[in-house]
C-alpha cells in the first residue's frame, strides 16, 4: 500500500510548478528561458510520479485505489480523491500530453512566456483534479476551474479573432455546467452527500433522475462537444496557439466522455437507459453531419476541430449502448482521439510556424520539401480515419460492435461516418503534401526539427502500439467497465421485471 499522498502529490505538483515560474526572476529573456524549463521539468516529474500510480494500481480490482479522504466544508462535502480503471488512464494521458503542450509552445510564444507556462501548470492541476475527484463538490470546482485558464490560453495568446472565441468557449461551456451545480444540490438533498462512491449504492428516485441527467447531460455534451452544441469547438480550436488546440483535443473534450462514465451511467441507470435513444439520434446526426461539414474546410484546424466532433459521436454512442464492448471501446477511443488528434495539431503547428497560415489552399507538394513531416502527418492522418494496426481502428470496431448489439440502425449510420471521415482526411492530406511544388513561399520550408521530432515520434509510437496491442489500454479498465455495466444492467432488468409484475 502506498503510504504517501502519491495523487495529490500528482494533481498538486503542477501547481508548484507554476508558483516557482512565478517567482523566478531576471532580465526579460532570462526569465522566458527559466519559465520554459521550470514548466518542461515540472511537466516531466508529474508524469514520472504518475508512472508509479500505474505501475501500483491492480487492474483487477474494480473499485478506487490510492484513495486520500478528508474532512473540508460542511457534513458530507469531504476532500475525497482516488482513481480507477475508468479515470486513471485519462489522468496518465494528462500528464503524457503536457510535456509535448510545453515543448511544442518553446519557440511559437515569446510574449508573455512567464503567464503563458503558468496557465498551462495550472490548467493540469485542474484536468487531473477533476478526473480524481471523488466528491461532486470537488469535481464541479476542478471542472469548472480548467475554464479559466483555458479562457486566458486563448484569449491572450490566440488568433486575430481570439476574444470571440474565448468568450464563446467560457459561456457555451459554463451555461450547461449551471445546471449541474442545481443537480448536484439536488443530489445532497436526496443522499445527505457529495462523496461519489456513496451516490453511486443510493437510491435516486426516477423523477429525479430524469431531472439530474438532463442536467448532468447539458454539462457534459457542451463538453464534449456532442452535436448540435458543437459550434463554440472549431472558433476554439482556430483562434488558440497550437499547444492550447493540443491539450483542447487531447484532454478537455475528454471531460464529458469520463462525466458520462462516473455520473450519467452508475447514479442514474434508469435515466441513461430511457435517453439512450435520444443520445444515439445525437451522435449518429453528429458523425455524419459534421463529416460532411469537414469535407467543406478551407482551414486545417477547423476541419480536424469537425473531424473532433464526429469522433467524440462514436464515444458517446459507445457509452450509451451499455454493452461491455461499447463502454470499452467509447473510453478506448478517447485515449486514442486524444493521442491523434494532438498530434494533428501538432503537425499543422508545424507549417503554421514556418509559413503563418493554416489554410488548405497555401499548400501543395510537401512531400517534396519534407518526406519527414510527410510521413509522420500520414501516420497521423490514417489513424484518424481508423486504418486497421493504428489505435483508431480499435476504438471505431469495438463502439460500433457494442451499439450493434443495441441499435443496428444506429450502427448502420455511424459505419457512413468512417467513410466520410476517409473521404476529408484524405482530401486534406492530398492537398497539403501531394502534387507539383509550385508555390515559391514552399520551396524553403525546412523538414521536421530535433524539436518537432521529439514532440510528434512518441505519439507515433503510442499510434501503432496500441493499434496492434490496446491489450494494456483496455486491461487497465476492464474490471471497473465490467462493475459498471454489471450494475447498470442490473438497474435496468429489475425495473423491467418490476414493469412485468403489475
Amino acid at each position: 500500500m502506498t503510504t504517501w499522498p502519491i495523487l495529490s502529490v500528482t494533481t498538486f505538483l503542477p501547481l508548484v510548478g507554476a508558483l516557482i515560474v512565478y517567482l523566478s526572476r531576471g532580465d526579460d529573456e532570462a526569465a522566458k528561458r527559466n519559465s520554459r524549463w521550470i514548466a518542461l521539468w515540472t511537466t516531466l516529474i508529474t508524469f514520472a510520479v504518475s508512472v508509479i500510480l500505474v505501475m501500483r494500481f491492480d487492474p483487477n480490482n474494480p473499485d478506487f485505489q490510492f484513495v486520500e479522504k478528508a474532512n473540508w466544508l460542511a457534513a458530507g462535502i469531504t476532500y475525497h480523491m482516488g482513481v480507477d480503471g475508468i479515470s486513471l488512464p485519462l489522468v496518465i494521458l494528462t500528464t503524457a500530453v503536457m510535456p509535448f503542450c510545453i515543448i511544442a509552445s518553446w519557440k511559437a510564444i515569446t510574449n508573455r512566456v512567464r503567464e503563458y507556462m503558468m496557465a498551462f501548470l495550472i490548467l493540469e492541476t485542474l484536468m487531473i483534479g477533476t478526473f480524481s475527484a471523488l466528491d461532486l463538490v470537488l469535481f464541479y470546482l476542478f471542472f469548472e476551474g480548467g475554464l479559466i485558464p483555458m479562457f486566458l490560453i486563448i484569449g491572450v495568446w490566440g488568433g486575430p479573432r481570439r476574444v470571440y472565441a474565448s468568450f464563446k468557449f467560457f459561456l457555451y461551456t459554463l451555461l450547461g455546467s449551471v445546471l449541474m451545480l442545481l443537480a448536484i444540490m439536488a443530489l445532497y438533498w436526496n443522499g445527505g452527500t457529495t462523496d461519489i462512491p456513496t451516490l453511486m449504492h443510493t437510491a435516486v428516485p426516477r423523477s429525479l433522475q430524469t431531472w439530474a441527467w438532463l442536467a448532468f447531460f447539458a454539462s457534459f455534451a457542451v463538453k464534449m462537444p456532442m452535436w448540435p452544441v458543437h459550434t463554440w469547438l472549431p472558433d476554439a480550436h482556430v483562434e488558440a496557439p497550437t499547444a492550447g488546440s493540443v491539450v483542447l483535443a487531447a484532454i478537455l473534450l475528454k471531460m464529458g466522455g469520463y462525466g458520462f462514465l462516473r455520473f450519467s451511467l452508475p447514479m442514474f441507470p434508469l435515466a441513461s437507459h430511457d435517453f439512450a435513444p435520444f443520445v444515439f439520434t445525437l451522435s449518429a446526426i453528429a458523425i455524419i453531419y459534421t463529416s460532411l461539414v469537414a469535407l467543406m474546410q478551407e482551414d486545417m484546424k477547423k476541419l480536424i476541430a469537425y473531424s473532433s466532433v464526429a469522433h467524440m459521436g462514436f464515444v458517446t454512442m459507445g457509452i450509451f449502448a451499455g454493452t461491455m464492448q461499447g463502454v470499452a471501446g467509447g473510453m478506448f477511443q478517447m485515449i486514442s482521439h486524444g493521442i491523434v488528434s494532438g498530434a494533428l495539431f501538432l503537425c499543422v503547428g508545424v507549417v503554421y510556424d514556418r509559413l503563418h497560415t493554416r489554410e488548405i489552399a497555401a499548400y501543395g507538394g510537401l512531400v517534396n520539401r519534407m518526406p519527414l513531416y510527410a510521413m509522420t502527418f500520414m501516420i497521423f492522418t490514417m489513424a484518424n480515419v481508423g486504418l486497421p494496426g493504428t489505435s483508431g481502428f480499435v476504438g471505431e470496431f469495438m463502439t460500433l460492435l457494442g451499439t450493434f448489439k443495441v441499435s443496428i440502425p444506429t450502427a448502420f449510420f455511424a459505419t457512413f461516418g468512417v467513410i466520410l471521415s476517409a473521404g476529408y482526411a484524405l482530401w486534406l492530406y492530398r492537398k497539403v503534401v501531394f502534387g507539383a511544388l509550385v508555390k515559391p513561399s514552399l520551396a524553403s520550408m525546412k523538414d521536421l526539427t530535433l524539436r518537432e521530432c521529439v514532440t510528434l515520434f512518441p505519439m507515433i509510437a503510442l499510434t501503432i502500439l496500441f493499434g496492434v496491442w490496446p491489450k494494456p489500454v483496455l486491461d487497465m479498465s476492464a474490471a471497473s467497465v465490467q462493475q459498471l455495466v454489471n450494475n447498470y444492467n442490473t438497474a435496468v432488468t429489475a425495473v423491467k421485471a418490476a414493469a412485468l409484475l403489475q
